[in-house]
């Protein structure tokens, strides 16, 4: 069989992600093979989350165009199916529709601004729940730069999932509404009452790169514990920005945001009394992959 490619574009309210997978079902070894990962700091939560709300003409003239050139890499990967997400920056911002419809007109890509809800069922989406151990408890825990998913897995059965507006990029804008991280705490404190000795399972760019710098780690089974964080980002916030990205090699915008994704993991493992992170290095786009190969399967039955 034919090697067959996917795609899946992430918008968020940090950056904006092109993912591209094939599919050989004749592999012996790894169904999935990443062909391309392609990420771009937009930094559209910088202005939705502030006073106007809004998508400027500036930010929504770069999104067009880098929507474009994802379109042309889908068209030299042969990709026969994608899904385009916006998540929270895109869902706060007053002018959404308008950038959405524009996309569409200038592109031919049609960007789906999707729930929160349904932000955090895609994330899940990754099949996680085969690598699970069926006698322990888990969170799943996605940082983005706007909102923070949370699905909780018992027994191998995903229990429940929800998301909350409190992101990296909403804290660095004093956009987090207490009553919101508030909600965040009690319902991990709940879980954690009902069900002891839970795991975080840790998902997006923030984790994975917390996870490196971390020095003390099992790096062959993705295991970052608690302790280990908090140590990196005692480090890490000793410094500005600026410092951060010479001293631990970071990009610019990631130098911004991983002191607040660090204090995020590190409320929800205090609030679920958890003492380590499983780290698999994947997030919302291999969870729109994942599903579109799914439909494929199910349209071919």
């Amino acid at each position: 069989m034919e090697k067959v490619s996917y795609a899946a574009i992430d918008i968020g309210s940090n950056a904006a992600r092109l993912l591209i997978k094939s599919v050989n079902e004749d592999a012996n070894d790894e169904l999935f093979t990443k062909e391309l990962l392609l990420r771009v700091p937009v930094r559209l939560g910088e202005e939705a989350f502030a006073n106007g709300g809004k998508i400027s003409p500036r930010k929504e003239k770069k999104l067009v165009r880098l929507i474009k050139s994802f379109r042309q890499l889908m068209k030299i990967y042969d990709v026969v199916d994608y899904r385009a997400c916006a998540t929270s920056a895109m869902r706060d911002a007053k002018n959404s529709e308008k950038v959405v419809r524009r996309i569409y007109k200038e592109t031919g890509i049609r960007v789906e601004v999707i729930s929160g809800q349904e932000e955090a069922r895609i994330v899940y989406d990754n099949h996680i729940e085969n690598l699970l151990r069926r006698d322990r408890n888990y969170i799943y825990v996605d940082v983005g730069g706007g909102s923070t998913e949370i699905s909780f897995i018992s027994k191998g059965e995903l229990i429940s999932s929800k998301s909350y507006n409190v992101g990296t990029v909403r804290m660095m804008k004093d956009a987090v509404r207490e009553e919101d991280f508030d909600a965040l705490r009690q319902d991990i404190e709940a879980i954690a009452k009902e069900y002891p000795d839970l795991m975080i399972i840790g998902s997006g760019g923030n984790i994975n790169k917390l996870f490196r710098l971390a020095e003390e780690k099992d790096k062959k089974a993705g295991i970052l514990p608690v302790e280990s964080l908090r140590k990196i980002h005692e480090e890490l916030k000793r410094y500005a920005p600026a410092e951060r990205r010479k001293l631990f090699k970071l990009k610019p915008d990631r130098a911004e945001v991983i002191v607040p994704a660090a204090e995020i993991y590190l409320e929800v493992a205090r609030r679920g009394r958890s003492k380590e992170i499983w780290v698999p290095m994947i997030g919302l786009a291999d969870g729109i992959i994942d599903s579109l190969y799914a439909k494929r399967l199910k349209a071919k039955r």
